[in-house]
């Protein structure tokens, strides 16, 4: 690690986004510094954060390409079906099975012998990240370190923090989250809203495999995701309505087994708690613009979506690869990394992509978070019928692997 405060760019951020960012740049050539007010120890810590994240099969090989797989790889859990259904959770419980009018996605009828997706737990991806930075000597992190300040003007970019060090490079990269304060700060305006769900947060134990399944159960109060992790434990990310949902985080854990159970329905077994249960507020938000001279938004600073689609994450993974590609590309012409030409080009390729995917989340969210009877028959009929069209079911398989449109280098296809 350098003690030099001159970089290429500096990444205000050292979650998921910021850290990988830093990586994916240091491959590129390029020098950077990481900047978060959080402690590492506490970050790497179990109680942290207890999420994990659907990493879809195009994100991967961008894990793979910079390195870091095989240190993540047997933590990750494949995913080989989705199942997406609606209903109740007193049809789950009594009857055990999914709806007739149901959506079924086979990783086989993609004809590569690949998963939709895996999902590893973010604290996994968070060990392996810092490890890649520790290792990596044209990365500086700087954390816990609080940041003062930052001005932009026609030459560099500056970071000045708490102890009066300040940081120096062509570019800032925002990647401090959906409450980014470069972002205000900057005065880039951005569509918001609170949607009145809450998302709860679990790992369980079951007593029967889970074969590689992954379910959305689709119930009056917002989806009900079941996601497959290694050594026989599930995922949920439970949507429940705001008041109600303080109500099942008050409840101890055996009355929450309980409604767990409810919601499973019997084909997984005796189902236990394996950790604690966090909770989040539900939010949209989509920046209007994620650049403005000399600083660019990446991750959640950028587009914080609706978890129904679990693709948050692999959005902000593909900001990164194309940031990488605009930035590199930039570099080997003699352009500066920081002007607006440069970014421009980021921007074109990232926000109308983001924007198609934040809306149909939104918009899935709404269709489905009712028990309106017309409502739930045209729902249920149009997933019958999406499920009978092969060609329709592949799109949306690639769809959700990030594998459409332009790709980054990191995330292309083997030629």
């Amino acid at each position: 690690m350098t003690n030099n405060h001159d970089f290429d760019a500096i990444i205000v951020g050292g979650g998921l986004a910021g850290a990988l960012c830093g990586v994916a740049l240091a491959q590129e050539g390029f020098s950077g510094a990481i900047v978060d007010a959080a402690d590492p120890a506490v970050m790497r810590g179990a109680a942290f954060d207890g999420r994990t994240s659907a990493l879809s099969y195009a994100t991967v090989r961008v894990f793979k390409r910079l390195g870091l797989w095989g240190a993540i790889k047997d933590g990750a859990e494949p995913i080989r079906d989705i199942l997406v259904s609606d209903g109740h959770a007193r049809d789950r419980f009594r009857h055990g099975a999914v709806s007739p009018f149901h959506l079924h996605f086979d990783s086989r009828e993609l004809g590569e012998d690949t998963p939709l997706g895996w999902i590893v737990e973010n604290r996994l991806l968070r060990d392996v990240l810092f490890d890649a930075i520790e290792e990596t000597p044209s990365i500086s992190l700087f954390a816990p370190a609080r940041r003062e300040g930052a001005t932009r003007d026609a030459g560099e970019a500056s970071v000045t923090l708490a102890d009066g060090r300040i940081l120096r490079g062509a570019l800032i990269i925002a990647a401090d989250g959906r409450h980014s304060s470069l972002r205000a700060e900057a005065g880039l305006k951005v569509n918001h809203w609170r949607y009145p769900q809450t998302g709860i947060v679990a790992t369980v134990s079951h007593e029967y495999d889970h074969e590689g399944v992954a379910q959305e159960f689709f119930l009056p109060s917002g989806p009900f995701a079941i996601l497959p992790m290694t050594n026989s434990r599930s995922s949920l990310v439970w949507t429940e309505r705001e008041e109600t949902a303080s109500a099942f985080m008050a409840l101890d854990d055996e009355a929450l087994e309980e409604e767990i159970a409810q919601r499973f329905g019997p084909y997984l077994g005796d189902v236990r708690l394996a950790g604690p249960r966090w909770s989040y507020p539900l939010a949209f938000h989509l920046a209007q613009t994620y650049i403005t001279p000399r600083l660019v938004l990446i991750g959640d600073a950028a587009h914080a979506i609706h978890p129904i689609a679990g693709q948050g994450f692999n959005l902000g993974i593909k900001d990164i690869a194309a940031l990488a590609d605009v930035l590199s590309e930039a570099r080997s012409v003699g352009l500066d990394i920081g002007a607006m030409t440069v970014l421009q080009n980021y921007q074109r390729w990232r926000r109308f992509d983001s924007a198609v995917l934040a809306f149909g989340g939104d918009v899935i969210n709404r269709l489905f978070s009712n028990d309106l009877p017309p409502v739930r028959l045209a729902r249920d009929i149009g997933m019958s019928a999406v499920g009978k069209i092969k060609p329709l079911r592949q799109v949306l398989m690639r769809q959700a692997g990030a594998d459409l449109g332009r790709l980054p280098k990191l995330m292309a296809r083997e030629s």
